[in-house]
């Protein structure tokens, strides 16, 4: 071949690459979302330069967008560009970025980062301050959790008092937040009253805790209660979504349920990418505020766990990934539990007043399926399970031993199967397991069940009618922040999909025929639909 047809393959080869790689950047870019995950995927990938080009094309399209500086930033310094990576960091924090979203998020390649003459700034100002946090959590009667991120390993109190300026401090609780737990510490609070207004501050080594928030204890379970809770999954970091956490905020919830894709890191095999997807959602002010004064409990789906539509086996330790993801989940949120030592996962259960909630994990322990051609016969082999045997048996024993007024079985995905198609993805890819667990419902005669899930971007009120058996009404909503929207369904009882929703369920349960009242309201606070049901009308007759 001669020389210069040589040399014009390379160029030609050269240009195509280059082509190739801008235009996997465009495809992953079709969302805010997965804007700067691509970019960080390159740079972890050692494409720094290309991840720099890619964010420098954005910035002239979106010269204020913080995100965007903030992630030029870390690919300059992998490049050992720490001047223009001080300039970008600076640009950041001109855009609104908060200081705690940078020295707070320490997994994400900041290593780099840290050398610069504002960096170290930014962390002298901040190491003494909550940079992610505080999160309620796990509330009762007489007890509190509070969840809270440091710049660095740092010694954390918390006083409680009934006066908003803390003078009169009724309890406390001391913990160190550990590099191995990614900066992170829970404080348990306890003896307190209960249905009790508290307000609460946190002190960093030794500093005087100022008031950052307030909360009310409930009833003790078994006892009547007036609740009001916010639900949804499909939280997509979207920054003109974000305002969702104050609408929330102003409905005035007792708590908030995260039913799965709380955040979207589509990266299993990278704690890099799940870190930056945590830190970029805990750094808004609006989901610091709420959170702050709201107690939180949450479940994964496939977005935070794995991959869309995932299903990777009953093994804990198969593929390897799945406990460092398992940990990552646990550092970042104030559950009252991950599973079982032996068995973990994100299954738990709780009780306020006399109201049962079991919080299930339609991930770790999925079986996988491979849908089969029409003509092809079904293979012997034993039904497909999303829970996995141990943590079906623990549904099972939990259901048995309640005795609550009202169950509340949580579930990551649509319990109906008409929710998505002929999906597997849904409960619809495992009949066999949630006939079983609905046959033990009417076997045992529990009743007062109610259904909640997330996953369709919309929010729906469905009825599954059983055989002798009371229906079985399951609320679903999961389009909290998300731009991506599926379509209503006809065969719902109610289906909205307009705009970014959430679910509102009150219970009473101090009357003598308890009710339960599904609402669902858009992102602007707007009421779209509502309809209350009676105890009586979820027993067997």
């Amino acid at each position: 071949m001669p020389r210069y047809k040589s040399v014009l393959l390379v160029v030609v080869l050269a240009l195509l690459s280059t082509l190739a790689l801008a235009l996997q950047v465009k495809i992953k870019n079709k969302q805010y979302k997965r804007t700067h995950q691509a970019a960080l995927a390159l740079i972890t990938g050692k494409k720094a330069t290309a991840a720099v080009k890619s964010l420098q094309a954005l910035l002239e399209k979106t010269p204020k967008d913080a995100e965007t500086h903030y992630m030029l930033a870390v690919a300059l310094a992998n490049l050992g560009q720490e001047k223009k990576a001080e300039q970008a960091l600076q640009g950041a924090l001109d855009s609104g970025l908060p200081p705690g979203r940078i020295v707070g998020g320490t997994r994400t390649g900041l290593d780099r980062l840290a050398k610069t003459d504002l960096y170290k700034k930014l962390l002298a100002e901040n190491l003494d301050s909550v940079v992610h946090g505080p999160m309620l959590g796990c509330i009762g009667p007489d007890s509190v959790r509070v969840w809270a991120r440091t710049a660095r390993e740092a010694d954390l109190e918390v006083i409680v008092s009934e006066t908003s300026d803390l003078s009169e401090p009724v309890a406390s609780a001391k913990a160190r937040s550990k590099s191995g737990d990614d900066f992170t510490a829970v404080l348990q609070i306890s003896g307190l009253k209960k249905n009790t207004a508290y307000h609460y501050g946190i002190g960093i080594n030794g500093t005087r805790p100022a008031n950052a928030g307030a909360f009310r204890t409930v009833e003790a379970p078994g006892s009547g209660l007036s609740l009001r809770l916010a639900f949804g999954g499909g939280a997509g970091y979207t920054p003109q979504h974000e305002r969702m956490w104050n609408t929330i905020n102003d409905s005035k919830p007792d708590i908030l349920l995260l039913l799965g894709d709380n955040i979207y890191s589509d990266a299993p095999q990278s704690p890099e990418m799940q870190h930056y997807c945590y830190y970029r959602r805990q750094s808004r002010p609006e989901f610091r505020k709420l959170t702050a004064s709201t107690p939180v409990y949450t479940i994964w789906d496939d977005h935070d766990f794995g991959v869309n539509d995932c299903a990777y086996g009953p093994k804990i330790h198969s593929p390897a990934w799945k406990k460092p993801v398992w940990k990552v989940f646990s550092n970042n949120w104030v559950n009252p539990g991950y599973g079982t030592a032996r068995v973990p996962g994100c299954y738990y259960d709780f009780h306020l007043g006399d109201i049962h909630f079991i919080m299930l994990d339609g991930r770790f322990y999925r079986d996988k399926q491979v849908k089969k051609k029409k003509k092809e016969p079904a293979p012997k082999k034993a039904a497909p399970s999303m829970l996995g045997k141990q943590q079906k048996k623990w549904l099972l024993k939990t259901l048995r031993g309640s005795k609550a007024t009202f169950r509340v079985l949580c579930s990551p995905v649509p319990w109906v199967f008409a929710a998505k198609g002929d999906s597997l993805d849904t409960w619809n890819g495992f009949k066999e397991e949630r006939s079983e667990i609905f046959a033990f419902l009417s076997k045992e005669k529990i009743e007062g069940v109610l259904l909640m899930s997330a996953d369709r971007h919309r929010s729906d009120l469905w009825k599954i009618q059983r055989e002798g058996a009371y229906p079985l009404w399951e609320f679903n909503s999961s389009r909290l922040t998300n731009v991506h929207v599926h379509a209503t369904m006809k065969a719902a009882e109610f289906s909205y999909n307009a705009k970014q929703s959430f679910g509102i369920v009150s219970f009473d349960t101090t009357i003598d025929d308890p009710t339960v009242t599904y609402a669902i309201r858009n992102i602007d606070g707007k009421e779209v639909f509502s309809r209350t049901f009676k105890r009586s009308t979820l027993a067997h007759r």
